[in-house]
């Protein structure tokens, strides 16, 4: 739905979730459902006609893919401390003499990366941000980008009170 409301797309999709793991999954109003977030995000960029945000070489496409397959399977997958600090230290080697994941250009790998890294981000001390300088630089450049911070801060907003009114 961030990504949706990001997009400037309409809205009223189905979303869920399935499994153990929480696949995200989308209902879509004619034909059948798709499964998984890169799928889904992949296919909302082409709905809202903004395929630049995959890539525009073959090269570019290739790195956001790698990008997006490593959120699904590390970021989301990752829950120690260890597993946490080794991505970042990735990330940190990667983008330091990048602006964005995919070079000089803004993509989806941008997005999704900066929509799952939100909650580690917001819990690192001034020290660890110091330590991890690039990322760090990365993330503040990317919730500035227009449309990213504020669809999110809405998204923590409504939980945080719906969390409150629940309590």
């Amino acid at each position: 739905e961030l990504l949706e409301r990001l997009l400037g797309l309409p809205g009223g999709n189905k979303y869920g979730v399935q499994g153990e793991r929480k696949v995200p999954v989308l209902q879509t109003n004619n034909g059948p459902g798709l499964t998984g977030l890169m799928t889904i995000a992949a296919h909302l960029v082409r709905q809202a006609r903004k395929d630049q945000l995959l890539g525009s070489t073959a090269e570019e496409k290739a790195v956001v893919q790698q990008w997006l397959e490593y959120r699904v399977t590390r970021v989301n997958g990752g829950s120690s401390k260890e597993d946490t600090r080794t991505i970042l230290k990735d990330l940190n080697v990667h983008l330091e003499d990048k602006v964005y994941l995919a070079g000089n250009i803004f993509t989806l790998a941008d997005i999704l990366m900066y929509y799952g890294l939100h909650y580690i981000m917001v819990d690192l001390t001034v020290q660890e941000k110091e330590k991890y300088l690039n990322v760090s630089r990365w993330f503040n450049h990317i919730q500035h980008y227009p449309g990213v911070r504020q669809h999110l801060s809405n998204v923590i907003f409504i939980k945080n009170r719906l969390y409150t009114n629940a309590h």
